[in-house]
């Protein structure tokens, strides 16, 4: 009978919680889709001036619910020096967001860099990824496709694993839902990277 009421009690007061990783460059505007995704998915959320956010040094932490599910994201700090700490977040996490900055072609070469050697740790073997172009507001930015048109460089690391690339404006909000409800499907399906349970509060 307890197993039976402790078993209603998860079933009623509990989450499937996933974490999801946000990485990419400095400056592509990993936090800002971060506060975005929040202030869309959580009621009452005003979240910080999205005109004055600065880049990350360390980690943000947010967490969203979709339905049953929570997302916990962690934000990490995109600069050369803080990437070598990424891989410690590898092995707990359920998705990975890795955003673009679609404005910036100086620098895809070097995002892309960042981008195979991420895909290079086996703790990440699987796990679905949501490559993001962000800053599709801005004229003349890079679309999907020629973001893609350089990427496919990476196609055989990426594997059988789910993969899409998202044209996003952070700014404005545009293709957040998207993104959401993409990768929110993907982590449900993917079966080799269970989620943890947590207390709906």
């Amino acid at each position: 009978m307890f197993t039976l009421l402790h078993g209603l009690w998860k079933y009623l007061f509990q989450r499937d919680e996933y974490c999801i990783l946000i990485l990419g460059l400095d400056n592509a505007g990993k936090t800002t889709f971060l506060e975005q995704t929040k202030i869309q998915f959580t009621r009452n959320y005003k979240g910080m001036n999205l005109n004055k956010i600065t880049s990350t040094v360390g980690l943000n932490v947010g967490k969203i619910d979709v339905g049953s599910v929570r997302l916990m994201f962690w934000d990490l700090g995109g600069q050369e020096e803080l990437q070598s700490l990424w891989d410690k977040y590898y092995a707990e996490s359920h998705g990975v967001i890795y955003m673009i900055d679609s404005d910036d072609r100086e620098r895809l070469p070097e995002s892309k860099l960042a981008f195979d050697k991420m895909l290079g740790s086996e703790s990440l073997e699987g796990v679905p990824l949501l490559v993001v172009g962000n800053k599709q507001d801005i004229e003349n930015c890079m679309t999907v496709a020629d973001i893609k048109d350089v990427f496919n460089e990476s196609a055989p690391r990426i594997g059988k694993r789910d993969c899409l690339v998202q044209p996003v404006s952070a700014l404005q909000g545009t293709g957040i839902n998207e993104s959401i409800e993409w990768i929110v499907q993907c982590v449900k399906r993917n079966i080799h990277r269970p989620p943890k349970r947590s207390d709906i509060t």
